[in-house]
């Protein structure tokens, strides 16, 4: 059930959004529970096969949290963090790590490729986030009901954002519309929503049309030309940005609906000056986890320059991994450690850099290592930088307009989060969404409707 499909937006939303209010009123102590079942009605609608995996996932790790703080021997949290990451691995990495294996001469293990099962990496870390808070003494226990709920809520389960329990947790005894602006939420809600599905719908789908082919020619081994090439690769970084900026807009917007606020994921990321910068604004969510889970506990920025780039290094290459099962994904999150790291450096030297200078350096960057991300090979990834460097064929038809002005309204406007919490309410206002929304349903009943990139992590 995509976000950007009728079935969602015209059915499950709305009847939703009814039994919750009717819940809400007649039956406050039914409304969790109430959105429980209805984020597990929404996940199962993928494919129920996958259903009773998060159901377990949420049972086992539920009796974890419960029993871990009468435990005193200390085991269960690593077997439980082992044992989170175990059936991470088993969807998402066992052929990736038996081709590793296969490179040594004479192993010949079996490739195996199982269905990865939507959003497997999101609640896992959700998982391991809670669990380890929990041990350390920083988060409380919580009922089963408020567990489910923090682990599956619909909005954010396929694909984030990456929700801290304490961002989140307290929000459920609230009564949301009881609240003296909650008619102001429902509003702002809506409007996130329709800025979303007009990002997905008018800007990152048709990117999707410019990139899609070249990347799928590069993959079959045909020559790209450097027009091509740049075309692509431009178009990739657009892409990606209002596919998932866009998704995550509808996101928060769908939860401020039920009175969830969730954390910002975007803060226009192309406009940083520095690697550092970047990841402030791009997936704050998973920079804040990467940080937090992976970066501190290796060490940070505690035990000296060696240890704190080697922990950079690590952490984003391991992130490069998280996001999916390839050696090309392994090296885009290494060449951004690499770079982290580089920034370090140039940092503790005390040298400084003109803002614009930063700015280009960063873009080209982060440009340039979006091909490794969105190529399936080295090869293909090999065949799009020849053309980038012009060791290619010219071409022609570059398709300038549609990245324009993408590429203006990804840097020069502001983030959607920000735009709609500075807008006043009026009726005109209001007007113009309902026109605006309109609009996206006759473009997704016209036209092909994409998935969501985010998807397959």
């Amino acid at each position: 059930m995509l976000f950007n499909s009728f079935v969602f937006l015209l059915a499950f939303l709305p009847a939703a959004l009814v039994l919750h209010a009717a819940a809400e009123r007649f039956r406050p102590d039914a409304r969790l529970p109430l959105l429980v079942g209805l984020s597990l009605v929404f996940y199962g609608w993928w494919d129920w096969r996958f259903l009773p995996l998060l159901v377990a996932s949420i049972g086992v790790n539920g009796w974890i949290a419960r029993a871990l703080p009468r435990r005193a021997d200390g085991w269960l949290f690593p077997a439980a963090l082992a044992g989170n990451l175990a059936v991470l691995a088993a969807f998402k990495y066992l052929g990736f790590l038996a081709d590793l294996a296969n490179l040594i001469p004479g192993m010949g293990l079996p490739h195996v490729d199982l269905v990865l099962p939507l959003g497997i990496s999101f609640f896992t870390f959700h998982h391991i986030m809670y669990l380890t808070d929990l041990r350390a003494g920083r988060a409380p226990a919580l009922g089963p009901t408020k567990y489910a709920l923090y682990i599956a809520f619909f909005p954010q389960v396929l694909a984030g954002p990456l929700v801290r329990w304490s961002e989140i947790v307290h929000q459920f005894d609230e009564r949301p519309y009881r609240r003296p602006d909650a008619a102001e939420r429902i509003g702002r809600g809506l409007m996130l929503l329709v800025v979303g599905l007009s990002k997905k719908v008018f800007l990152g789908d048709p990117l999707a049309a410019t990139v899609n082919p070249v990347f799928q020619a590069a993959a079959a081994g045909h020559a790209v030309t450097t027009a091509e090439a740049w075309q692509a690769t431009l178009g990739f970084t657009f892409q990606i940005y209002f596919d998932f900026s866009g998704y995550t807009d509808m996101a928060l917007g769908i939860a401020l609906l039920f009175g969830i606020v969730l954390p910002q994921n975007f803060d226009v990321p192309y406009r940083a000056t520095s690697l550092r910068d970047f990841w402030r604004r791009w997936h704050m969510t998973l920079s804040r986890f990467l940080r937090d889970y992976l970066y501190i506990p290796f060490g940070g920025n505690r035990r000296g320059v060696a240890m704190q780039v080697g922990a950079l290094f690590a952490t984003m290459t391991l992130g490069g991994l998280w996001h999916g099962a390839g050696l090309t994904f392994v090296a885009w999150g290494a060449a951004h450690g690499l770079g982290l790291g580089a920034g370090v450096l140039w940092r503790r030297a005390g040298a400084r850099m003109p803002t614009f200078l930063g700015w280009t350096l960063t873009a080209l960057f982060v440009v340039l290592t979006w091909v490794l991300f969105r190529a399936t090979s080295f090869e293909a990834a090999l065949a799009i930088y020849k053309g980038l460097l012009g060791l290619a064929e010219p071409g022609s038809g570059f398709k300038w307009r549609t990245i324009l002005f993408a590429a203006a309204v990804a840097i020069v406007g502001p983030s959607a989060w920000a735009a709609i919490h500075r807008l006043p309410p009026n009726r005109w206002l209001a007007a113009a969404f309902a026109v605006l929304f309109v609009i996206v349903l006759l473009k997704i009943g016209d036209d092909a409707n994409y998935e969501f990139i985010y998807f397959q992590f």
